[in-house]
């Protein structure tokens, strides 16, 4: 059944929003406000991918509040779930068996997280949908958008959501749901990383044009529940180093949370060079640093996810508008790397676009271009706090650990107190799938066996994930020429996507003596690793039925 034959129903929306992530749900309840504030009434529309609001959430999380508090200035009386404020704020550079802790002082005060709370961002996301959604805001979770529909003059006018019962083939079973079209005067993409509407928007109106390729790097976290004795609440820790090495960028994060919970996660810039290496594997056995260790021991993994995060900056990040909406936090890229923090900034990006299409909605505008959004984020804090660290990325990427880390210092340091870099504002060059390097030119990489304490192998914690596919359903990792895992990538790489992926969605197999290319969808937990970093540019993610994926219960 070919799309253009499907007739759908359509609900006509002032605002359509994909995604109930910090950016869209900041976006739906900010429209909102400004109606209640002017007496008028504005339709609201949240479409969420995940089978519930939060189930797609993965990050740290250390939050910075600063847009809560523009938002929702009384947040802490409607009982937000952020609970637990840093109290110990700590950075480590890791050797195989020990660690050498920095001096806070050396630290740039923008890296402080004083004032900040360790929290689950999942369960802050249900908590701002719970009050969008007493503002009269719809959310629909379990409903992926799958296509965009577009204006006679080409602009954007909604999606096409809740596409159900197609099989492996891409034909109609008998439950078969065409899904609906959602219009709106604007719509708001808030995907989150690596979006695959937003990579259909940002090729078609050529948003990234004169902008620095985007960076991207690689998070894993599990959630440990830990011995009483052994949690600090408030606690936060930042590693560098081992076992990455000097030339491959990553890091660690621990942050101690509420009722004994600890959140562990490793980050790999995804620039690697080295096909052999293997990210899963790196944070398992950095799990075994006699500093990490002595936190988990005794205690229990309840819960595994992975997710791609932006790492491009201030220097990545494209136009943010197109006929017809705009791109908001993660899918236009607003992390600070050094941070580790995104959320801050994803919800005033979608605070601002809301104000401007307000704005646009009352002068009797519709699917034009929201100039005013970008204005605001070229004035805003969001821009600022990019700007200030612009060149740490790129200086860690040019210089190593031990260079990258002296020079990215100096360079915050002089941006936050003088406004200015000796650096000017270093480009990024080439994208992470460039980066690669042939595997003849890479030794492999032994990792020890995970021993099923403090470190685990990847189907296994998957698990812990709760994902879920139908597998009657097409595939939606799709090969744009099936014949390239096996023909290229094995020969010249080593085919790294079976260990670039967190979730054993690849394998090569050997079929009668041959390599055979395998894609186990039912394991992937959305994390868009594949579709980054894939040497060939070879797999394109797209959304499979809505309600499917992990099922973070507070992550």
């Amino acid at each position: 059944m070919s799309q253009q034959t499907i007739e759908r129903e359509s609900m006509e929306f002032d605002v359509v929003i994909v995604g109930a992530g910090p950016a869209g749900l900041a976006a739906a309840i900010r429209l909102k406000q400004l109606a209640e504030g002017t007496g008028s009434d504005i339709s609201v529309c949240v479409l969420e991918k995940g089978s519930e609001v939060g189930a797609h959430i993965l990050s740290g999380a250390v939050v910075d509040p600063i847009a809560l508090n523009e938002l929702i200035p009384d947040w802490q009386d409607r009982g937000a779930p952020l609970n637990t404020p840093v109290s110990d704020d700590r950075f480590y550079v890791l050797g195989p068996s020990g660690a050498l802790r920095l001096p806070n002082f050396m630290m740039p005060p923008l890296m402080s997280n004083h004032g900040n709370y360790a929290v689950s961002l999942g369960n802050v996301c249900r908590w701002l949908a719970e009050q969008a959604e007493a503002m009269g805001v719809e959310i629909y979770p379990g409903f992926a958008c799958s296509e965009l529909v577009y204006r006679d003059d080409g602009s954007v006018m909604g999606v096409v959501a809740g596409v159900m019962g197609l099989d492996k083939d891409g034909k109609p079973k008998p439950d078969f749901e065409p899904g609906m079209e959602l219009h709106g005067k604007y719509v708001f993409i808030g995907e989150g990383v690596r979006g695959s509407l937003a990579k259909i928007l940002i090729d078609k109106f050529e948003l990234s044009a004169g902008r620095e390729p985007q960076k991207f790097g690689l998070g894993m976290k599990e959630l440990w529940e830990i011995k009483p004795e052994n949690y600090k609440p408030g606690q936060v820790i930042h590693t560098m180093g081992w076992p990455l090495g000097t030339k491959t960028g990553g890091g660690s994060f621990i942050y101690h949370l509420e009722d004994n919970l600890v959140s562990i996660g490793f980050v790999v810039h995804l620039n690697y060079e080295n096909p052999y290496l293997y990210p899963y594997m790196e944070f398992q056995r950095f799990k075994h640093h006699p500093l990490i260790a002595e936190v988990l021991q005794g205690g229990r993994r309840i819960a595994y996810g992975a997710r791609a995060l932006t790492e491009g900056g201030w220097q990545s990040v494209p136009k943010l508008t197109f006929p017809g909406g705009a791109l908001i936090g993660c899918s236009a890229g607003f992390v600070n790397v050094p941070r580790i923090k995104g959320s801050h900034n994803a919800m005033k990006t979608g605070m601002m676009a809301a104000e401007a299409a307000f704005a646009a909605i009352g002068e009797g505008r519709q699917g034009d271009e929201l100039t005013d959004y970008t204005s605001a984020y070229e004035a805003s804090w969001v821009s600022t706090d990019l700007k200030q660290v612009r060149n740490v990325k790129p200086l860690w990427s040019k210089l190593g650990l031990i260079g990258g880390l002296a020079a990215g210092g100096l360079d915050m340091w002089t941006n936050q107190l003088f406004g200015f870099s000796f650096f000017g504002t270093i480009q990024h060059g080439k994208p992470d799938h460039a980066c690669t390097k042939p595997a003849s030119e890479c030794k492999p990489i032994e990792y020890p066996k995970p021993d099923g304490v403090l470190s685990f192998d990847r189907l296994t914690n998957v698990a812990f994930s709760a994902t879920n596919h139908e597998e009657d359903q097409p595939v939606h990792l799709n090969l744009k020429d099936p014949a390239v895992p096996i023909g290229q990538n094995l020969p010249i790489y080593a085919e790294p996507a079976q260990r670039y992926c967190p979730a054993g969605v690849y394998e090569v197999l050997q079929n009668g003596g041959k390599p055979r290319f395998q894609i186990n969808a039912q394991n992937c937990v959305h994390c868009k690793t594949c579709d980054i970093k894939d040497p060939a540019q070879n797999i394109n993610w797209c959304v499979p039925q809505g309600g499917e994926g992990p099922n973070y219960p507070n992550m």
